[in-house]
């Protein structure tokens, strides 16, 4: 099986997968752990990005011809992306299934991003800004999971979908 976890930064796209991640054992691959991994200080240019994409598809693919349930935790705002982990997911057998984290609240986001420390992710409220305006809509049939409030209902929606 293989799942994206994606949205904005500051919806909670990470808090998501890490519980998806334990409730069936799958591995996490994290956008903003790869970058870190290998890039030493990253600009986040368009390269990069290219460059850290092929790098998770590049593991998540190993990981699933062996059979491994994987979660693909980025932003994956351009639908090239999700196309292209659907296209992994179908050329080594395994399901797909995309989860988008959304949180109806602007306020609680920009608090969360303001907040944030100790975390692989760099994001700020004016990447959220950025991405708002450039995120592809995602059209096919997903999961959407509202990261509003506390955590056990995030917990009452993932039980609902695993």
């Amino acid at each position: 099986m293989l799942l994206i976890v994606c949205g904005l930064p500051g919806a909670g796209k990470t808090v998501v997968a890490k519980k998806i991640a334990k409730k069936i054992g799958a591995v996490l691959l994290r956008t903003d752990v790869i970058r870190k991994k290998i890039i030493k200080k990253p600009t986040y240019s368009k390269e990069e990005k290219l460059r850290v994409y092929d790098n998770m598809f590049s593991v998540a693919r190993k990981l699933l011809q062996n059979r491994e349930a994987v979660i693909l935790d980025a932003t994956f705002a351009e639908k090239s992306n999700r196309q292209q982990a659907k296209k992994i997911a179908k050329e080594t057998g395994l399901e797909f299934e995309i989860i988008e984290v959304k949180c109806s609240s602007e306020k609680i986001i920009k608090e969360r991003l303001q907040k944030r420390f100790k975390d692989e992710s760099d994001a700020k409220y004016e990447h959220y800004l950025k991405y708002k305006k450039i995120f592809e809509p995602i059209t096919e049939k997903h999961i959407i999971i509202d990261n509003f409030d506390k955590l056990g209902k995030i917990d009452n929606q993932i039980n609902n979908f695993f």
